[in-house]
C-alpha cells in the first residue's frame, strides 16, 4: 500500500466510506506532503499547521495506515517479547520495564507467552513474531529448557535476552543473581550465626540454581556447614509449607529465601510455630517488592533493579537494530542489600565471633 491508502472510517461520508490523506489534506487546506509529516510525528510542521490537519483528522475520522509507513520505512516500530511465565515477580515487572522503555523510544510491545518452553514451542512463538511485524525480540527465560543447547533462535532475527544462558551469538541482560545471594548469606554469617539455611526457588528455576549455588559457594568458602536445601515454588503457600519445616529444627537460626513471597510465607510459619524474628531466626529475601517493608517485621532482602533491566533490553535491541554493537553485548546489572529488621545477631551471640573453620 502506497502512503496515501485509505482508512475505512464511518461519519458523515456514510457508514463503510474510505477518507484518504488527500481527503484530509483538502480539509485542512494543506498540501499531503504535510499531511504526511503530521502522520509521522514529523517535529517540522509548525504547530498551528499540525493542530490543523489533526482536527481535520478528527472530523473525517482518518486514521494513519502504520503498516503503509511501515513498510515504506522498512521499520515497524515494535518489538516483540517471549515470555515463559507471567506469575512471577521478576517477569512481570521486568515486562513492565521493558513496555516503558520501549514508549519511551516510539516503539510498541507484542507480548507472546509460550506456555512449555521447548524447541517447537520457541520456533512457533517466533514464527508468530514475524507474521505479526516486529523489529526486534526480547525472551525473558525464567526456567530451564528441556535442553537449552538445542533451542536455536533463528538467524537474521536481533535477539536479545534476559535471564538466560544464551550463548554469545544473543545480547544478553541478566541481574547480578550470584553476587546478591553471596552478599545474602554474608550478611547472616557476619551477624554471627554459625550457618544459613536455604528455602530455594524450583529446580527448574535459572535464577533459582543460581542463587542456590552462590548460597552454597559461599558458605563452604567460610567454612561453614551446609545445610539441606528446602525447595519452594515462589508463593507465599510454598514458602509457608517449607517453614513449618524449617522452624522444627532447633539449629536453624538464619535463612536466606530465593524471593520475597516465600519470605512472607516463612514469616507466618515462624510465627505460628513460636519463633520470633529476628530474635530466634533471621530471615532475608530476594527481589524487594513494594511490600517487603511492610512485612512484619520488615524484610531484609536483595533489591533488584527491573527498571534497569527492561530499559537495557529494549536499549539493546535498538542497538543491535541500529548497527551501534559489532558483536552481542553481555550486561550484569548490579544487586543492592536493603537491610530492615528482619535480621540481628543470634541469641546471646556478637556479630564476627565465629573463627573460620577449614572445610
Amino acid at each position: 500500500m502506497a502512503e496515501g491508502a485509505e482508512t475505512v472510517v464511518a461519519g458523515e461520508r456514510g457508514r463503510g466510506a474510505r477518507v484518504s490523506m488527500a481527503d484530509v489534506a483538502r480539509l485542512a487546506g494543506v498540501s499531503s506532503q504535510t499531511v504526511s509529516r503530521v502522520s509521522n510525528g514529523s517535529p517540522s510542521v509548525v504547530p498551528r499547521t499540525r493542530e490543523r490537519v489533526l482536527a481535520a483528522m478528527r472530523e473525517l475520522g482518518y486514521r494513519p495506515n502504520s503498516a503503509a509507513r511501515a513498510l515504506k520505512r522498512g521499520e515497524f516500530r515494535t518489538l516483540g517479547v517471549i515470555v515463559f511465565t507471567l506469575s512471577t515477580t521478576g517477569s512481570l515487572r521486568t515486562l513492565e520495564a521493558i513496555s516503558t522503555s520501549a514508549a519511551l523510544e516510539g516503539y510498541a510491545i507484542t507480548l507472546i507467552p509460550v506456555a512449555v518452553p521447548t524447541q517447537d514451542e520457541m520456533l512457533g512463538a517466533f514464527t508468530r513474531l514475524g507474521e505479526l511485524a516486529v523489529d526486534a525480540v526480547i525472551v525473558i527465560m525464567e526456567v530451564h529448557l528441556l535442553d537449552a543447547a538445542a533451542v536455536l533462535l533463528p538467524p537474521g532475527l536481533q535477539v536479545v535476552v534476559a535471564d538466560s544462558d544464551a550463548d554469545e551469538r544473543y545480547g544478553v541482560v541478566d541481574t547480578d543473581q550470584i553476587g546478591g545471594a553471596r552478599e545474602a548469606v554474608s550478611h547472616l554469617l557476619d551477624l554471627g550465626h554459625r550457618t544459613v539455611h536455604h528455602l530455594a526457588g524450583p529446580e527448574v528455576s535459572l535464577c533459582a540454581e543460581r542463587r542456590a549455588r552462590a548460597w552454597r559457594e559461599t558458605l563452604r568458602e567460610r567454612g561453614r556447614t551446609v545445610p539441606s536445601v528446602v525447595y519452594g515454588d515462589w508463593s507465599a503457600e510454598s514458602g509457608y509449607r517449607a517453614g513449618r519445616a524449617l522452624a522444627e529444627d532447633p539449629a536453624c537460626t538464619a535463612v536466606f529465601v530465593a524471593n520475597d513471597q516465600m519470605a512472607l510465607g516463612l514469616l507466618r510459619a515462624l510465627h505460628e510455630s513460636g519463633r520470633s524474628v529476628p530474635g530466634d531466626v533471621s530471615v532475608v529475601g530476594f527481589d524487594d517488592i513494594a511490600e517487603s517493608g511492610s512485612f512484619l517485621p520488615p524484610l531484609t532482602t536483595i533489591r533488584q533493579d527491573f527498571h534497569e533491566v527492561g530499559r537495557l533490553l529494549v536499549a539493546g535491541a535498538l542497538r543491535r537494530l541500529r548497527g551501534e554493537v559489532d558483536a552481542p553485548e553481555s550486561t550484569l546489572v548490579p544487586t543492592e542489600l536493603v537491610v530492615r529488621s528482619s535480621t540481628a545477631p543470634p541469641r546471646n551471640r556478637t556479630p564476627a565471633v565465629f573463627p573460620r573453620i577449614t572445610p
